[in-house]
């Protein structure tokens, strides 16, 4: 049995963070490629890229989308060239760090995911990143998810990426429910903005980082915020 309302009948889950530990190596691929950039336009003054930046500016977002809003924040409007060239050496490093260490899935998010569906509820993935189905496969959970939107459905089909509700939206109507029977499972501060957006029945947040960024996620729209999703068993 699980703890969530009975009005809901799907469950859509961001991948990073909330169903893999991707989020870490997300985190480190975005710091060498900032690093990297900042040092060459700044020399060794330069201010790193660090976990406050990817919370506030890069996590959950479309990655070119995420290169933009972080240099804006330090003052730079990088053309389309210079954004697709980042963002585009940071998913190599994304694809070689999953290389290097495979994926392996939160445990409690595997439990999770099993119950709702002995639950009868619907279940689909929903993540900016462009890697979601290499990733769901290789940590063996592809069998639970019945539907996904990811980076590439995202510019197939011209969606606005979080914190809009778009991705969501389309996962739901995938699963063919209304939003308001729908739960948004997530840890970025602009996943859970976008499941408020798009006026999702429950907004569940996920902290895996402690500190300010439960009452961080409370703020931006979460309903209630989990440390791991074992605890809504």
């Amino acid at each position: 049995m699980t703890k969530l309302p009975d009005t809901i009948t799907a469950c859509l889950f961001d991948l990073d963070g909330v169903l893999t530990p991707t989020a870490k190596v997300h985190m480190k691929a975005w710091k060498q490629t900032f690093d990297e950039e900042l040092q060459r336009r700044e020399s060794d003054g330069y201010k790193p890229f660090d976990q406050e930046d990817y919370n506030d500016y890069v996590d959950g977002k479309p990655r070119y989308d995420g290169v933009r809003s972080f240099m804006a924040s330090r003052g730079y409007r990088p053309s389309e060239d210079e954004v697709r060239a980042i963002g585009d050496r940071k998913n190599e490093l994304v694809l070689e760090l999953i290389a290097q260490g495979g994926v392996e899935a939160y445990p409690g998010s595997v439990q999770l995911l099993k119950a709702v569906r002995d639950e009868g509820r619907r279940t689909a993935v929903v993540s900016s990143s462009a890697n979601c189905r290499s990733v769901v496969e290789g940590a063996g959970i592809a069998d639970l998810l019945e539907a996904r939107v990811d980076g590439n459905t995202i510019a197939e089909e011209h969606l606005k990426g979080k914190p809009a509700p778009d991705s969501f939206l389309a996962g739901a109507e995938r699963l063919g429910v209304p939003a308001a029977q729908a739960c948004v499972f997530e840890d970025a501060l602009a996943g859970v903005e976008a499941g408020r957006a798009g006026h999702f029945g429950y907004v569940i947040g996920v902290d895996r980082l402690g500190g300010d960024h439960t009452q961080a996620l409370a703020d931006h729209g979460a309903d209630i915020v989990v440390s791991d999703l074992a605890e809504l068993l």
